[in-house]
């Protein structure tokens, strides 16, 4: 049921001032009250949630910005900055799906910030391919530390049956008289472990010194007007595809195409499907082209 809605108008805009002027403390106070006044108002959730990420609050976001989507599922706010706190949280598949999702509303409702709702899917998956990348390289690491060790008791093992012990007299275990054909034969064991110890370690390093050559964004990825990897590409009535955010702003300030210089409206864009699949599935593979 609505609550007092002119008194939590009256707080929400003092939570404005004090949140733009750097208080978040006093905002995130002043926005919560305005909630007790009227919980029924989804902006609330989000500006309270705003702050709270200002304050890292990541956990209190999040249950603001759910608190919201209750109220109104298609809240771009709402699930932009659950991003933003599931980041933080390196809950990276909740963080890309949120800014995924926070990226289509604004482009169906035309809403300005696409473009900086853009760039935090890029982040998000940046981030995503990053966090991947460490515990791949990690588990790399580990495998030759124990692929390695175990080929080095082996090798123990090897030389240390080759001189088995003798029993005298007495029965008592002694070590055998080592020949110089023994000392030829254990020699020849032992390289032969250390150059396949060898060879591994340099099959490791070649497969690292791979991960760093360089890396090539193909051209079909790269937005013509920002030279950006496109994560929603857009056609036009020329055939050329643009990310859907730089042709949007470029619209606003020119209605034309950027190639023909004809009369192009945002109604004239469809959604190139296949450009983008292949534009996420490259960026899955290789998230590093988010800062080509």
């Amino acid at each position: 049921m609505a609550g007092d809605t002119v008194k939590a108008g009256i707080l929400k805009t003092d939570g404005n001032k004090r949140f733009q002027n750097g208080d978040f403390v006093g905002a995130e106070s002043l926005y919560s009250k305005a909630i007790i006044a009227d919980d029924t108002n989804p902006a609330l959730y989000t500006n309270r949630a705003m702050a709270r990420l200002k304050l890292s609050l990541w956990d209190s976001a999040i249950a603001d910005c759910l608190a919201c989507l209750k109220l109104n599922g298609e809240s771009m706010k709402a699930h932009y900055y659950l991003a933003q706190a599931y980041l933080e949280l390196r809950a990276f598949d909740d963080a890309v799906s949120h800014a995924s999702r926070a990226r289509e509303i604004c482009a169906t409702t035309n809403d300005k910030s696409l473009a900086q709702v853009t760039t935090l899917v890029l982040r998000c998956k940046k981030d995503r391919w990053d966090d991947a990348e460490k515990r791949r390289k990690r588990a790399h690491r580990e495998l030759e530390e124990d692929v390695l060790a175990a080929m080095r008791r082996e090798k123990e093992d090897s030389l240390a049956a080759m001189t088995p012990p003798t029993a005298d007299a007495g029965g008592n275990s002694s070590p055998a008289t080592t020949t110089m054909e023994d000392v030829g034969d254990r020699r020849q064991v032992a390289e032969e472990w250390d150059a396949k110890m060898e060879q591994l370690s340099r099959v490791f390093e070649s497969a690292r010194a791979n991960d760093d050559k360089r890396r090539e964004v193909p051209e079909w990825a790269i937005d013509d007007i920002t030279f950006a990897f496109m994560v929603d590409p857009v056609i036009t009535v020329s055939g050329q595809s643009y990310e859907r955010a730089s042709i949007m702003e470029h619209l606003r300030r020119q209605p034309t195409d950027p190639l023909t210089r004809e009369p192009l409206r945002p109604s004239d864009l469809r959604p190139n499907l296949a450009l983008r699949k292949a534009c996420e599935e490259f960026l899955d593979e290789n998230g590093w082209a988010v800062d080509w």
